[in-house]
């Protein structure tokens, strides 16, 4: 172990407790939070000994992304099971909803030494990708001592993260050797890997693997389900992923929205499920009629309301499936925006904030096509959405997901152009 890596264990060490502690306070109103501790340091049960390709997907977002993946590598290689690890509930939820218990789940170990070890040898991996830019270097080293070839993919790095990295550049140089191949999702996010210290010859711009996003038939059936539940003759908007400071401008956009629109409905999902309680305070103080998802099976009487909460773990897709518009929070304050392209792929209108440097190539490429309204408070929000209600769903959002598929060709390509225990670069 190097003296920087060593450091850095020392350091993560002493900061677990803290993240265990961090874990209990989610939990109060999570309780996902507060189970398989055991997983957070490796503790799982032994896997069988079978060809396996080990999937790090943090969250919903990276779930989602690497979806399209798992399902052909599963075509692919009925042979091979697929490990799947998250770091969070709400990742872990997504995935059961998608794929049931056709593949293996743990959550991530803490980048831990001794967690690590164990997680690799009870796991087994034949491979890995990892989703997105999540560079753990006792992860990483391990798997290269255990000559198990990882692959970073979908990667992204903004000028903001590279600045970040650069401080501890020789720890993130190091991290980044023990990768056989990088698939930057383009030439800048590739500049800028190199620059913290990868090797140019692993680095490679494939794309962004989001384009190739496909709706389940069974989303759309779910949808459709909800819909007839909530009444196939009423506007249905959702604001979907919000965040602290957003959720008070949707509400009175929702309440300038029914004073056109008096039956229509929206549906809130907030980022983080277990603010919740919160949300429907904020509802209940501006008399607005609201029922908790929770409380809602599907199956039954319609639903009179002028708000679902959506506080439940998974059914984000399903609720845009039953949505005529959409609005995709984390823009309208500092966080940077969510991925637009699940509603878009759904045929809805996209209504956005301005903020969303989180996804700012996927933006411009949606702006220049006439595919997202900008809008940067309760007033413009509420305009758009009322224009947005009476604009008829599209195909013209999947044209353009069609337009820039191929990232999953490409790197799938790679993943199977050696048939020994490396990825190849080099592949046509």
């Amino acid at each position: 172990m190097s003296w920087r890596r060593g450091l850095y264990s020392a350091a993560l060490t002493l900061l677990t407790p803290l993240a265990f502690a961090r874990l209990a306070w989610k939990g109060r109103s999570n309780p996902d939070y507060r189970a398989r501790w055991g997983e957070r340091l490796g503790f799982i049960p032994r896997f069988p000994v079978k060809p396996r390709l080990w999937v790090h997907a943090v969250s919903v977002g990276e779930v989602i992304a690497a979806t399209s993946l798992i399902r052909a590598w599963q075509a692919q290689h009925p042979d091979w099971v697929i490990l799947v690890t998250t770091t969070t509930p709400t990742g872990s939820a997504q995935l059961r909803r998608s794929f049931g218990e056709s593949v293996e789940h743990v959550y991530l170990p803490y980048d831990l030494p001794g967690a690590v070890r164990r997680f690799y040898a009870r796991t087994q991996p034949t491979r890995g990708v990892i989703m997105e830019t999540e560079l753990w270097p006792n992860l990483f080293a391990e798997a290269k001592q255990r000559d198990i070839p990882l692959l970073l993919a979908n990667a992204r790095l903004s000028e903001k993260s590279m600045r970040g990295y650069a401080k501890l550049r020789g720890l993130v140089a190091e991290t980044l050797a023990c990768l056989s191949l990088i698939a930057a999702r383009d030439a800048q996010d590739v500049a800028r890997f190199v620059a913290l210290g990868a090797d140019p010859h692993k680095v490679e711009a494939l794309g962004n693997l989001k384009f190739d996003l496909e709706i389940a038939p069974e989303t759309r059936e779910r949808g459709a389900k909800w819909r007839e539940m909530l009444g196939n003759e009423r506007k249905v908007w959702i604001a979907a992923s919000t965040h602290p400071g957003e959720d008070e401008q949707v509400l009175a956009a929702h309440q300038k929205i029914m004073a056109q629109q008096p039956d229509a409905l929206l549906l809130l999902a907030p980022r983080h499920p277990e603010r919740a309680d919160a949300v429907a305070k904020l509802a209940e103080a501006q008399g607005l009629i609201l029922a908790r998802r929770s409380k809602l099976p599907l199956a039954g009487e319609s639903v009179k309301t002028q708000i679902i909460l959506i506080d439940t773990l998974g059914e984000l897709l399903d609720f845009y499936a039953t949505s005529d518009a959409a609005f995709v929070g984390g823009s309208l304050v500092a966080h940077g925006g969510h991925n637009p392209l699940e509603p878009l792929a759904l045929g809805l209108p996209v209504i956005s904030g301005e903020v969303v440097f989180n996804f700012a190539e996927i933006y411009a490429a949606m702006q220049a096509e006439g595919l997202v309204a900008w809008v940067n408070d309760a007033e413009s929000l509420a305009s758009s959405v009322l224009v947005a209600l009476d604009t008829p769903k599209s195909p013209r959002g999947l044209d353009f997901l069609s337009q820039h598929r191929g990232t999953l060709e490409r790197l799938l390509a790679r993943m199977e152009a050696d048939k020994g225990c490396a990825w190849n670069v080099n592949a046509p």
